[in-house]
């Protein structure tokens, strides 16, 4: 799927270079512009900007947990709807490297036309993000009941 219009979200982290090390090393998202405040990256080609905020290091960001499909997602939360055998890629990389996650990967509405595979987790900051995949996205992503 071709991104016609990206989208700009900027998020707050306790610390840039773990910041760097999470979202670029780790999930590989190449890095644009920044200060000593903030950095760019490109999140599957949508601009994706980290500011520093110092007091998140002793007060991780917290999220509302809504409950979904009997699970409690962590609201608010971002992430991307990727093709099914990279979201599979991703989580077998993610459980490789020993992530904690708050839903572990499944596939939620079995038999519904939402039906999707979804994972999500933390970055160290404690900003929560969402994965998913359908089998169909272009059918499937926007599709009611």
């Amino acid at each position: 799927m071709a991104v016609s219009d990206p989208f700009h979200l900027a998020i707050q982290v306790r610390d840039i270079d773990e910041a760097r090390r999470f979202y670029g090393d780790f999930m590989g998202c190449p890095e644009g512009r920044s200060s000593e405040s903030w950095v760019d990256f490109n999140l599957y080609g949508h601009q994706f900007v980290c500011h520093l905020n110092p007091a998140l290091k002793d007060n991780p960001v917290s999220s509302h947990k809504n409950p979904v499909d009997g699970h409690g997602v962590p609201v608010p939360h971002f992430g991307i709807v990727l093709e099914m055998d990279a979201w599979e890629a991703l989580a077998d990389k993610l459980r490789s490297h020993g992530v904690e996650f708050e839903i572990e990967p499944y596939v939620r509405f079995k038999g519904e036309p939402g039906e999707q595979a979804t994972m999500f987790f933390y970055d160290p900051s404690g900003n929560a993000l969402e994965f998913k995949a359908f089998k169909d996205r272009e059918t499937q992503l926007f599709k009611k009941a």
